[in-house]
């Protein structure tokens, strides 16, 4: 048995489906994990969620914030922009199921065997591994209540740019989310920068990659994330993985095996230009 971590999707199925035939995916025996943002942007949205769906229990899938978008926008909060792919999910006849199952993923995933833990955006320096569960778990719990509603009205913004323990309410949950899924560049005191999103040496001063800093989470656990791909894929450091290779801009889809920490990507053959 292989398990076999793979970046940002973002609608492309046919490439994962080109990919999942290189590793030589065995449905019975492998596991897949998906580190969010399963969808927009590419040309196949809704396939592409039907067919993770489809996976069934030996699947991992966190939610990353093209995800989140499209339930904010199914609860009529936030708009649909010129270059999203979402309309054909909004519309399909199994759109409700759809949704829900995607509401019912969590915002991260940890192996104690394999001693991996996975998000779509990363951990910021001021979390442990722990705190990092528990504080998924409390949106988690809100994405899954019954008033799930007031937090994707309230989900979109910046503010509050920086943790604090004492945080309440919406602003605890949306900080906590833009940690999760949206994050790249911080301060070494966890305050993010949630304008600059190219490459590392693009960062405002004061500013660095989330995973410069000394973390809190203890280096034998792996970190596995996507989120970023004009990092292409690379932290160079060997405990912290980047698994956004840019498919949906024209780049490469990856997949980690998480026994090994081997590689294996796939070529895209979209052509789309990365704003």
């Amino acid at each position: 048995m292989a398990t076999y971590v793979i970046g940002d999707l973002q609608g492309c199925l046919e490439p994962l489906e080109r990919l999942l035939k290189h590793i030589q995916y065995q449905p019975n025996q492998d596991a897949l994990w998906f580190a969010g943002d399963l969808i927009n942007r590419g040309p196949e949205s809704l396939n592409t969620l039907r067919f993770i769906k489809s996976l069934g229990n030996t699947t991992k899938v966190v939610l990353g914030n093209h995800d989140l978008h499209l339930l904010a926008v199914s609860y009529g909060h936030g708009t649909l922009k010129k270059a999203d792919t979402l309309s054909d999910i909004l519309m399909a006849s199994d759109r409700d199921e759809l949704l829900e199952w995607l509401r019912y993923q969590p915002l991260c995933h940890y192996d104690a065997e394999l001693n991996v833990i996975m998000t779509h955006a990363g951990i910021p320096p001021c979390w442990s591994l722990e705190q990092t569960l528990a504080l998924a778990k409390e949106v988690e719990t809100k994405l899954q209540s019954d008033t799930v509603d007031e937090y994707f009205a309230a989900m979109y913004g910046n503010t509050p740019n920086k943790w604090r323990d004492d945080l309440i309410g919406l602003d605890r949950l949306r900080v906590i989310t833009n940690y999760l899924t949206r994050m790249r560049f911080c301060k070494e005191n966890s305050k993010l920068d949630l304008k600059s999103k190219e490459g590392i040496n693009t960062a405002a001063k004061g500013f660095a990659p989330w995973f410069s800093y000394p973390s809190q989470v203890p280096e034998n656990c792996h970190i596995v994330f996507g989120h970023w791909a004009a990092l292409e894929g690379q932290t160079h450091l060997k405990h912290i993985h980047a698994l956004d290779t840019g498919c949906v801009w024209g780049g490469s889809l990856t997949a980690l095996r998480l026994e090994d920490k081997e590689r294996f990507s796939m070529p895209c053959t979209l052509n789309r230009k990365n704003p």
